[in-house]
């Protein structure tokens, strides 16, 4: 399977709304980095334009369309502000995640409003005490990101074993009122996202709110007998994990847009023409190469597991490490082409008010998230991630 397929006219016009705010999301990218928040206008406008919806169910106000088109339109915002591009990514899939709870769970959410955002952060350090009715925790989470623009979050936690269930992880859905944030991202890159802590303190969690993070069963996804498109249905590893690496595709592009841009314009001090420049015009084929390649394997493989999902299948274990191995294979090799590209604008790379050397942070920042961490990350060169339960996301599915 290619991927390649005709689009509905609801999936054309919401990539064409994405489109339209890119110059805005450039022009507003340097203030995001400073304050390390993506603007309100940006978030309120996003909402306006129903873009967080694009996997939210049409029983609650959603498009519920095909996740190819949510990681074209992460893509395509990537383009103009990668940090914008990486909170979509991570509050809108929650939707996507919320359609697989109890429907009493999408209630408490989605009667505030269809636009209600909820944040994240699954690292299953959640003090968990089961009790009549649900669960008491309490804990501090990192790096939930764009907490502040959301009035739910999501949390990791092990939820312990029972007569019936393993002990296994599980994500708790909080409301704004029963945590707090901590502000303290202060990093290298993505600093728009605002990945800040999220404090509990010994609140209570209603069953309802809380589910097996891994089991796709029906019994443990109770809000597909309502939800009952097969989006719903694909692992809950395959569609996270691509949330937290499409950004770095579109960001690549928007780099090489940037880099394009200012060679045209420039010559050296010697005289000579960027755009001209032999080692220029191979460093930016290679990038447009990655960026083309990377999209047709996210395609392609989406292809492949809806097909499995309208099918009733399950993809077996070897497409799925597969799989979750080409997803964080891409922001590290995104990394390494705008690194190169910084590289060929010698001095002029070096300034921060150079947009290349923005989405260089954010690109190399990105690669460090656990879900990403593969090849020359964290485990070492030619070493993936392990398979296995890890400290800030699921990685079994």
């Amino acid at each position: 399977m290619t991927g390649m397929r005709e689009k509905t006219p609801v999936e054309l016009e919401l990539i064409d709304r994405a489109r339209g705010l890119v110059p805005r999301l450039k022009a507003r990218a340097a203030k995001a980095e400073r304050d390390f928040k993506v603007p309100v206008e940006t978030v309120m406008e996003m909402q306006a334009l129903g873009l967080f919806r694009v996997l939210q169910p049409k029983a609650f106000g959603g498009y519920e369309v095909d996740p190819r088109t949510f990681f074209e339109i992460q893509m395509t915002l990537a383009e103009g502000c990668m940090s914008t591009a990486w909170i979509y990514g991570v509050i809108g899939v929650h939707p996507w995640q919320l359609a697989r709870y109890p429907v009493e769970a999408q209630r408490d959410v989605w009667e505030q409003g269809s636009d209600t955002l909820i944040s994240s952060t699954y690292m299953p350090v959640a003090k968990v005490t089961p009790v009549e009715g649900g669960y008491r925790i309490s804990g501090r989470w990192g790096f939930s990101s764009g907490s502040e623009h959301c009035s739910w979050c999501f949390l990791g936690g092990i939820l312990p074993a029972d007569a019936d269930m393993p002990a296994e992880h599980g994500t708790f859905l909080l409301p704004r009122s029963d945590y707090r944030i901590e502000h303290n991202w202060e990093v290298l890159g993505l600093r728009g996202t605002g990945s800040h802590d999220i404090v509990v303190e010994d609140v209570f969690v209603p069953a309802h709110r809380v589910q097996r993070t891994n089991n796709s069963a029906l019994e443990a996804t109770p809000g597909r007998r309502l939800n009952t498109s097969p989006i719903y249905a694909i692992p809950f590893a395959q569609v996270f994990a691509r949330a937290v690496s499409t950004a770095a595709i579109g960001a690549l592009q928007g780099a090489i847009n940037e880099y394009c841009a200012g060679a045209a314009q420039h010559v050296g001090k010697h005289g000579a023409r960027t755009a001209e420049d032999p080692m220029a015009q191979i460093a930016v084929a290679d990038a447009l190469n990655t960026v083309d390649s990377l999209k047709l394997v996210l395609m392609r493989n989406y292809a492949q597991l809806l097909a499995l999902a309208e099918a009733g299948e399950y993809p077996d274990v070897e497409m799925r490490l597969q799989y979750r191995y080409q997803s964080s294979y891409v922001t590290n090799i995104c990394a390494e082409k705008v690194s190169e590209l910084l590289r060929n604008m010698a001095a002029s790379g070096l300034y921060d008010s150079n947009p290349v050397a923005r989405i260089f942070r954010d690109l190399h920042q990105a690669r460090g998230h656990i879900a990403n961490a593969v090849l020359e990350g964290r485990f070492g060169r030619g070493k993936s991630a392990p398979i296995g339960p890890s400290p800030q996301a699921d990685v079994e599915g």
